[in-house]
């Protein structure tokens, strides 16, 4: 069974860091892209970070670019986000997810498997 697993979330100050990681069966992780999305209350599921099988390309959204890392480790079946100088606004639930085919997206609707997500709080 495909399955993902996030931890790591948790409660944070602004300029804090934290680091999610998902633990991924090795159907999932073997899948083209991985990704970590974000949704806040009353907000779109809301793009984060992306990255191809070999990790050679990565990609953010903007509103992460510069302060968030994500990485994998196939060995592993991991795939984790960096998540350094937070904000009060990157609050909400973090979701691992997996895409079948090779193309990056930044669309929620194109990847096929969710993990059930991870909270991050970031005080002010």
């Amino acid at each position: 069974q495909v399955q993902l697993v996030e931890s790591g979330g948790g409660l944070v100050q602004a300029g804090g860091s934290l680091r999610l990681s998902c633990a991924a069966t090795e159907l999932a992780i073997s899948s083209n892209v991985m990704a970590w999305f974000r949704q806040a209350p009353g907000k779109e599921r809301e793009f984060v970070a992306a990255i191809t099988w070999n990790g050679d390309r990565t990609s953010y959204g903007d509103s992460v670019k510069g302060r968030f890392t994500i990485s994998r480790d196939n060995s592993k079946n991991t795939v984790s986000l960096q998540l350094n100088s937070l904000k009060p606004e990157d609050t909400a639930v973090y979701y691992c997810a997996a895409k079948a085919s090779s193309s990056p997206s930044s669309s929620y609707t194109r990847y096929d498997y969710w993990g059930q997500g991870t909270q991050v709080t970031v005080s002010s």
